[in-house]
């Protein structure tokens, strides 16, 4: 087959579904069968379950950073960018490159693996006062964040100022708000030690949610231990809260208690990406319907699959499960999707998607850890264990597994230096800094992007 008549498959998003549906593609396709290209604004999947421990300096940033490079069959053309509207019709995503050009990208079959955005509220104040916990450089930020806070607050003498430093407030009590007020409270509980002018007693950790449940789907006993573990290492825990309004010095929470704070961290959840909302497709919850295959209904070669798609989840046995967001879900989901693309073009029947969920592991810092492996209730250093493990199973190079088991023995062995690296700049940056929620078009605006190009072109 020629250049012209090569099928166009084109991959959004670079997260896990959408980097292990590429990888499965260079595998199992002859480079003469498709042509594939990926979209997205940087060549690397995001382990995103380690994001806390590069908050807390336990990881560097380009340990959980994946090279998409490194593959042996590296063939993917990369479009460095973010999809904003697809037209289903005339089979055209609309991408808006790293130097803001608009690209019209036709597609023979496309995959849509945006993942998600966090998901926030009309709260007065969150998204200018608040940080969130998804991309690699708000981690980084928030690093240096924390310790400019015990930077300050050691060098001023003025009591407000240093109680409104010390205080830390995180909301979301899920495994991404408890992982990371855990693990922050780490990184001050040992920087304290190195400023002899701050009382540790004035640092506090806050962690609530409008929820009554610590992280309920571990169940009552394993909830109740990540509970205790956090109380212990002097962090409030408040459930059947959240917050009332932010401002730049203090976060009023909804039970009237005003928390002097200069440091907000939202973690209350996952929202489907906005490109879901240019389709015009039926959604649930924001999630796009999709076949047990993940095929899009009535429309051949549009596949959905990760934190953006309603995946019916077979191996629940119950007509209206899906499948949640997790990385577990989306890793397995990619290489399904690509079998089904193939099996597409090669006039094979398509797979549905099956997977029994494996369980769940969540690492408090240090050796506090509470995990589920295969049902399986495990606390402490067995738990932290088999949190680690699958973690480091999970990284997908070699390169990648070696960064990070060097950096947990060099953390535990030499511990940390608490340094700024000084990603933090004069000016403040905030959630509705990071995740460019505004990018998107509407279908009505995608509609008219694609016929203005084509305009142009007669």
């Amino acid at each position: 087959m020629n250049d012209v008549t090569r099928p166009r498959i084109l991959v959004v998003g670079a997260g896990f579904a959408g980097v292990e549906c590429v990888r499965r593609l260079e595998r199992k396709l002859a480079p003469a069968e498709a042509d594939v290209t990926l979209v997205t604004p940087f060549a690397y999947q995001l382990y995103l379950p380690l994001l806390p421990q590069v908050a807390s300096g336990v990881l560097t940033p380009q340990s959980i950073a994946v090279s998409l490079r490194r593959s042996k069959k590296y063939r993917t053309r990369i479009i460095p960018g973010g999809a904003i509207g697809v037209d289903l019709k005339a089979k055209v995503c609309v991408i808006r490159t790293i130097t803001d050009q608009i690209v019209n990208e036709p597609y023979d079959y496309i995959v849509l693996a945006p993942g998600s955005i966090t998901r926030t509220f009309d709260i007065p104040g969150l998204t200018e006062h608040a940080f969130g916990m998804k991309t690699l450089a708000e981690a980084a930020y928030i690093r240096d964040h924390v310790i400019s806070q015990l930077d300050l607050a050691d060098a001023s003498d003025d009591p407000a100022e240093r109680a409104s430093r010390l205080q830390f407030v995180v909301v979301g009590a899920g495994y991404a708000g408890t992982e990371t007020a855990a693990c922050l409270q780490k990184l001050t509980h040992g920087a304290v030690k190195r400023y002899p002018r701050i009382d540790p007693a004035l640092i506090k950790w806050h962690l609530i949610d409008i929820a009554p449940k610590l992280m309920p789907e571990l169940g009552d006993k394993l909830g109740r231990s990540a509970q205790e573990i956090l109380k212990r290492r002097g962090i409030e825990v408040s459930l059947g809260v959240s917050i009332e309004k932010a401002g730049p010095e203090e976060v009023t929470f909804t039970d009237g208690r005003v928390v002097p704070t200069r440091t907000l961290i939202w973690t209350a959840g996952v929202a489907a990406s906005p490109l879901i909302a240019t389709l015009g497709a039926e959604t649930v919850r924001g999630r796009l319907v999709v076949t047990p295959e993940m095929n899009l209904p009535g429309h051949d070669g549009v596949f959905a699959l990760g934190d953006s798609a309603a995946v019916p989840d077979l191996a629940k046995g119950q007509e209206d499960a899906i499948c949640p967001p997790t990385a577990q879900h989306a890793m397995r989901q990619g290489p399904q999707v690509a079998d089904n693309i193939i099996a597409s073009l090669r006039n094979h029947p398509m797979t549905p998607y099956r997977h029994k969920d494996l369980g769940l592991v969540v690492d408090l810092g240090g050796t506090d850890a509470v995990s589920k492996p295969l049902g399986i209730e495990l606390h402490g250093l067995p738990a932290q264990f088999a949190a680690r493990g699958y973690h480091w199973w999970a990284l997908r190079t070699s390169v990648a597994k070696v960064r990070v088991a060097t950096n947990w023995t060099l953390n535990a062995i030499a511990g940390d230096d608490f340094v700024r690296t000084g990603f933090q700049a004069r000016k403040p940056a905030r959630l509705k800094d990071f995740e460019y929620t505004d990018a998107y078009l509407s279908a009505e605006q995608v509609r008219e992007q694609i016929e203005g190009a084509g305009r142009k072109q007669l």
